[in-house]
């Protein structure tokens, strides 16, 4: 291997221990900023995840004229502008790796009185767009994209958007914010149905931020022309993040981690049931909440794990947690079966192919469908694998790892940071077998 970019991890020498700090909730960061920016006062934002994509929103932000100081990592204090204080940028605006941001920032600049042009990095660039584009254009937004529904995303201001009823074909819970977002300034109610529920952040942090909005599991409505207050946000851990030490500390024999304050959004927590469902032992611990989210401390203890039919009902709830998944069914007595998880497909990579090339890299058994794969446990070697620079494929690797008989190479690994900044060093201090770079 060559070049910078690429890990060598080698297996853990001893159990897993320790109370880890996880960084702050992604998806929370970027909706924190960007409602921050549209109230009226001062919002202060504490735990915000210091990350590639979270910092390109905020720098976003800057660039439509929002003021945004950053005393100390993890805090911003937001300077908002009102609904109607966004200023036209001098030039493109920058996503990165961000889908997020992205799919977001399209609802709400469709409706600005200006024009603005969203371009993000070669990953992005591929992910498909016209989920979040088609129903704006019926709110009345004209976006142009290149071919196939790509990104860029070129946006024309239309100040005269008017709301809808909309019933999502798939279940996605970046199009749905999209959509309520630009319903912000929409003449009329927008109303959002969807086939499946989907996490709903957006909603509990405009209702923190003091809009009015009604939403049950698989539905969203609020009426336009409202205006946001000024209030302070505290991001809980990213669970996400999280679940790479969940499936560790469950394979590593001895191990016992305390992983703090992760947010247990209802609609985030798939990856729980499964594992507990495949003899998991997970306990929950001072149960709070923080800015409408539900936080807990997570105490895993290692634990066998057998093969399960991964129930399709929780598969919209764990979506981002699959590659952590697949290294817990490649550990676990027995076979795994999971279907209806298509989505995997348009994530940073095709995470089902990704994940099911290197576990078969490393000796486990992986027969890919359409939308899953049954996955055989057994016993992880060494090799090679390719992340295809997903930051989850890349960290599921390291923690495959972690049991691995031999050490796991990982190629292209930069975009961690975009989710997860300093993992290694997190997950080294917590027992991780080394990381190296080659």
């Amino acid at each position: 291997m060559t070049g910078t970019q690429d890990w060598v991890v080698s297996s853990a020498r001893q159990p897993l221990r320790g109370e880890l700090d996880i960084p702050g909730d992604k998806s929370v960061s970027h909706r924190a900023v960007m409602l921050a920016a549209l109230a009226d006062g001062v919002s202060r934002i504490d735990g915000f995840l210091e990350g590639e994509d979270t910092r390109a929103t905020a720098a976003i932000f800057s660039r439509l004229g929002v003021r945004i100081e950053t005393p100390s990592a993890s805090r911003r204090i937001v300077h908002g502008v009102g609904v109607d204080g966004l200023q036209a940028p001098d030039g493109v605006l920058d996503c990165g790796n961000a889908g997020t941001g992205m799919r977001l920032l399209a609802g709400l600049l469709a409706a600005q009185t200006f024009d603005s042009v969203l371009v993000g990095d070669e990953s992005l660039s591929r992910r498909p767009m016209r989920r979040v584009t088609g129903p704006l254009a019926r709110m009345g937004a004209r976006i142009d994209t290149a071919e196939g529904g790509l990104p860029p995303l070129r946006i024309h201001g239309n100040p005269g958007l008017r709301g809808i009823d909309f019933a999502a074909e798939v279940a996605s819970a970046q199009v749905k914010s999209a959509v309520l977002l630009a319903g912000l300034y929409a003449q009329g109610e927008t109303i959002v149905r969807e086939p499946h529920p989907t996490r709903d952040y957006t909603e509990r942090m405009l209702r923190a931020f003091g809009v009015d909005i009604a939403f049950s599991p698989g539905l969203a409505r609020l009426r336009g022309g409202q205006r946001l207050r000024a209030t302070d946000i505290r991001v809980p851990a990213d669970f996400s993040s999280a679940a790479f030490f969940l499936v560790a500390a469950s394979i590593v024999p001895g191990s016992r981690l305390r992983l703090r304050a992760v947010g247990l959004n209802p609609r985030r927590t798939g990856l729980l049931l499964a594992l507990r469902a495949m003899g998991a032992d997970i306990v929950e611990e001072n149960r709070s909440e923080h800015g409408g989210e539900p936080v807990a401390d997570l105490v895993v203890r290692h634990a066998p794990l057998h093969g399960i039919q991964v129930p399709e009902q929780i598969v919209p709830d764990m979506i981002d947690e699959f590659p952590a998944l697949f290294v817990a069914a490649a550990c676990a007595e027995g076979t795994t079966v999971v279907s209806g998880a298509a989505e995997l497909r348009v994530k940073e990579s095709d995470r089902l192919a990704s994940m099911s090339a290197g576990l078969r890299t490393l000796g486990i058994p992986v027969d890919e469908t359409a939308d899953g794969a049954t996955l055989q446990g057994g016993r992880l070697g060494g090799g090679f694998v390719q992340s295809h620079g997903d930051h989850r494929i890349a960290m599921a690797f390291s923690v495959a790892a972690q049991v691995a008989t031999g050490e796991v190479g990982i190629a292209d690994v930069a975009n961690v940071a975009t989710s997860f900044p300093g993992y290694d060093r997190l997950a080294g201090g917590a027992g991780f077998g080394t990381f190296s770079r080659s």
